[in-house]
């Protein structure tokens, strides 16, 4: 990754008051636990906490809808992973998914979170899982949406490898790379933002106005700030993401939780044939609930139906 990177940048590439004219009306808090200026906020209260962990190339931003509805009934936590949203892009780290494991481990703990339950979003999938695979003592329950959860999974790299045949992102993320443009292109996120959130998938165009377009940019106004960016999809193309091996007795645990999984069935980058079956394997008993008009970021195509859904679970599954 150093090779990406040409200074040491390690301040938030978004201010902490910035609001995005009132789309994110939530206060800015920073840990310094896992070593760099990592965001997150902190809503609601109670003694459960809903953990929101978002993927690429997003930011905590996708999951505004969701955040006020569930901060009136629980504790809802967001943070924002290394070079991603209003957190802190150092020059001197590595982007692999372990990396993002050992962050937000560090937070969790450093926050004291417990009865945490895992709301997940693409590769939020594989880091909250991580994180459960260390502590499952402290998690509660799990939801995915549009997020693979990879457990010990034996057709892990049957099922990562089916998807890419299947996935335009992935394939143009291998190809860049063999080209030497990766690096170039999502440099620019700050002007072709759209674009790789498009070609990711989102079905409902009325959500783009030029405050969302510059939420979702503002990250990465540098090549150097969209080292987060570039250093996961990177690691796909290198093969660096390491998945957390979890012992048999955190599989035991973990399958023993209540869990809920929603996919937008028009997802091409995470296939719904290729990845929720790794959800119905670790929780054969589990609801699934598919959107057919909903793509790879449901949370911005179907965020009141997501909102209700994860409510009711939430309050029916309350011990």
């Amino acid at each position: 990754m150093n090779n990406i990177l040409t200074r040491n940048d390690s301040k938030p590439a978004i201010a902490a008051i910035e609001t995005f004219n009132g789309t994110w009306p939530f206060r800015a808090r920073y840990s310094q636990a896992p070593g760099f200026k990592m965001h997150f906020i902190d809503e609601g209260a109670g003694s459960e906490t809903l953990l929101l962990l978002h993927g690429e190339p997003t930011w905590g931003y996708l999951f505004r809808n969701l955040i006020s509805v569930w901060a009136n009934h629980f504790r809802v936590v967001v943070p924002d992973h290394m070079g991603f949203g209003k957190s802190a892009t150092p020059a001197d780290r590595t982007y692999w998914l372990q990396d993002h494991i050992d962050n937000l481990e560090k937070l969790v703990v450093e926050q004291q979170l417990h009865k945490i339950t895992l709301v997940m979003h693409d590769f939020g999938g594989p880091v909250g899982m991580g994180l459960a695979a260390r502590h499952p003592d402290r998690i509660e329950r799990i939801v995915s949406i549009n997020a693979p959860v990879p457990f010990g999974h034996h057709d892990l790299p049957d099922r990562l490898a089916a998807n890419v045949e299947h996935s335009p992102w992935f394939q143009w993320i291998l190809k860049a790379e063999s080209d030497g443009i990766l690096e170039q292109v999502l440099g620019q996120l700050d002007y072709n933002m759209l674009s790789t959130l498009k070609l990711n998938g989102f079905l409902r165009h009325a959500v783009i106005t030029n405050t969302w377009i510059r939420a979702y940019s503002a990250p990465f106004p540098s090549p150097e700030q969209a080292a987060g960016a570039i250093g996961w999809a990177k690691g796909i193309a290198l093969g660096k993401h390491r998945f957390e091996q979890p012992t048999e007795e955190a599989i035991a645990m973990i399958r023993s939780l209540p869990a809920f999984c929603i996919w937008g069935a028009q997802d091409q980058t995470l296939g719904a044939d290729h990845f929720i079956p790794l959800f119905t394997q670790l929780f054969p008993d589990a609801p699934v609930r598919i959107f057919p008009q909903a793509s790879h970021y449901s949370p911005e195509d179907v965020p009141d139906e997501i909102a209700t859904l994860v409510l009711d679970f939430l309050n029916k599954s309350r011990v």
